[in-house]
């Protein structure tokens, strides 16, 4: 069901979606967030999309915010509940003028009552998001250093403006490849690494992430660097560790297939593809504390990188 409510309020948007859900049946029990999307326009629809798979293991309320501040000002609202969201209740906000001055007090009266706050900026996120007008009411606060504005070197800021509670899409990608580098490590020969090599595709901020990473486990010489967009179109390409037995490479020759390279084994094929932004919403949903390993990643970790190894285009 959709209720499109058009020149409303904030008020009038919440009796009814409380009417909506008193004649349709739908209940908010259950629910176990709200999940605030700050978004553009353009990419509402796929945002919403990521949010209503994620809810079917996270059942919660979806607020999406859209702002136009230089428009006339007005608020139209949109209410999705039962198979048009998903497990979700989704209310779409669309504020411009003076009506889009305040997001805080946009979402406050649609909030689940005594149930965590999680903030999503899709792209384009604030300098410090936990400093956001949204970021302030949130326990957890998700980015993405691989979308809009485009620039690797947005992974230099996220240890600046860090706060307990933030994360990042693209640390969440590195999870598959942690776990494999990590299994690896965790079987004989028991060797020290003494060197460490990180290679990705150019416009990745996850290939930073990574070998940050690795510099924090390891301790240990670490270069990364990009491979041009005509030998690599996106994501991480590969990884080499170095022991005194041989090196260690996981590689993928082509996008979703990875090779590992060990030696005196035969290569191991994996399935290794790029996961969606579905995939990376459901696993930062499913834990609402801070994640304190990507905190020292993107602080400690990133400053034990240092400068030599900034990457060579």
């Amino acid at each position: 069901m959709i209720v499109d409510l058009p020149e409303t309020t904030v008020s009038a948007v919440a009796k009814t979606l409380v009417k909506v859900r008193e004649e349709g049946g739908a209940v908010a029990l259950g629910r176990v967030l709200t999940l605030i999307i700050a978004t553009r326009a353009e990419v509402m629809e796929e945002a919403i999309d990521a949010a209503n798979d994620a809810s079917r293991e996270h059942p919660m309320r979806v607020i999406v915010v859209t702002t136009a501040p230089d428009a006339d000002p007005r608020l139209d609202a949109q209410i999705r509940v039962g198979g048009d969201a998903g497990a979700s209740e989704v209310i779409v906000l669309a504020a411009s003028g003076a009506a889009a001055s305040n997001e805080e007090s946009l979402v406050t009266g649609l909030l689940l009552p005594d149930a965590p706050v999680v903030v999503w900026w899709p792209d384009n996120p604030p300098t410090a998001p936990a400093e956001s007008p949204l970021g302030r009411i949130a326990q957890r606060r998700i980015t993405d250093a691989s979308t809009l504005p485009q620039d690797v070197d947005r992974v230099a800021l996220l240890g600046p403006s860090y706060s307990p509670g933030d994360t990042d899409l693209a640390w969440t990608r590195l999870t598959h490849w942690r776990e494999q580098l990590a299994a690896v490590l965790d079987q004989p020969p028991y060797e020290s690494i003494t060197a460490v090599e990180v290679q990705g595709a150019d416009d990745s901020p996850s290939t930073g992430l990574l070998a940050a990473w690795l510099k924090l486990k390891l301790d240990c010489d670490v270069t990364w660097h990009y491979q041009p967009r005509d030998s690599w179109g996106e994501g991480i390409k590969s990884v080499r560790l170095t022991r005194a037995s041989g090196d260690i490479v996981l590689e993928r020759p082509e996008p979703g297939i990875a090779v590992l390279t060990q030696p005196g084994q035969p290569d191991h094929e994996l399935l290794l593809p790029r996961r969606t932004v579905r995939e990376c919403l459901a696993e930062e949903l499913r834990r609402l504390d801070a994640d304190v390993l990507y905190g020292r990643v993107i602080s400690d970790g990133w400053a034990q990188l240092g400068p030599a190894a900034t990457a060579q285009r």
